[in-house]
């Protein structure tokens, strides 16, 4: 892949890593409050914390050495939910950002510059949310690996018609971009010959849970996910559900303060009570 993501700005470690344009790049939580916030995803997630290079009201959270996500208390300055978000890599936001509203999209936020790049809060034309980025990317993110931490699987009414949506919005199927593949009734990203997102049917409109509605589902690998279930309750934080399958062991979350996300336990076995 000869497409990059162009960096804004340098990095005192070494130049930062690029990002394939159009693929994920990056997964952060908007919350109120980052110290609880972070406080939470220690005791549950198992995740250290350095400071973000966005400022003071940003945590970046490491997880094996690897970058794993970011953490900014900026729910309410921006005026949103707290919610788990993936931020895909563009070029230029303000050209995808015209893309999205006319392929039926809204644009929510921005584009607003930060110190390391500009980013806009964007959603489908399903209605559900997600962020564009260009800028300084985190070298070695954990998403980005074979083996990696963060997976993403947007739930949405129609695969292939969100498909089409992404692909002409974030450029899937330009030169140097990503591969759209179908396997097992869900359409899979595939970037630099990794799997990267997956887009599945079955949301419904108007579900009375709004996990049900379109949205992109953040997942986080574990070693235990009965122990992280266990752990966020102690957290005050709440099991929406846990179950099985032929991959392994899941269970739907709600952090302290309504995030939602799912952690998921490679292999398979009997749930632990």
């Amino acid at each position: 892949m000869t497409d990059r993501l162009a960096t804004e700005a340098g990095d005192e470690d070494g130049p930062p890593s690029g990002a394939v344009l159009g693929a994920p790049c990056w997964v952060s939580l908007a919350a109120h409050d980052l110290a609880a916030t972070t406080a939470f995803y220690e005791a549950v997630l198992g995740w250290e914390f350095r400071p973000g290079r966005l400022g003071d009201r940003f945590a970046v959270a490491m997880a094996d050495g690897r970058p794993v996500a970011g953490i900014g208390a900026v729910a309410s300055a921006l005026g949103v939910a707290t919610a788990w978000l993936p931020y895909f890599a563009v070029g230029d936001p303000d050209e995808t950002a015209s893309r999205v509203r006319e392929r039926g999209g809204t644009v929510g936020v921005g584009p607003i510059p930060f110190p390391l790049g500009r980013a806009a809060l964007v959603a489908d034309s399903s209605g559900a949310s997600f962020g564009i980025w260009s800028g300084h990317v985190e070298r070695d993110w954990s998403g980005c690996h074979p083996e990696a931490q963060v997976r993403l699987r947007l739930v949405t009414r129609n695969a292939f018609d969100a498909a089409i949506f992404y692909g002409e919005v974030l450029g899937w199927t330009g030169p140097g971009g990503c591969d759209v593949r179908y396997e097992n009734e869900e359409v899979v990203l595939v970037c630099g010959g990794l799997s990267m997102a997956r887009i599945s049917s079955g949301a419904v409109e108007a579900a009375p849970d709004p996990d049900v509605r379109p949205h992109w589902e953040v997942q986080f690998t574990v070693d235990d996910v009965a122990e992280c279930a266990r752990a966020a309750l102690k957290q005050d934080g709440t099991v929406v559900g846990e179950w099985e399958d032929e991959a392994g062991r899941w269970a739907a979350v709600r952090d302290a303060q309504g995030a939602p996300f799912t952690v998921f336990e490679p292999g398979g076995g009997v749930l632990a009570g």
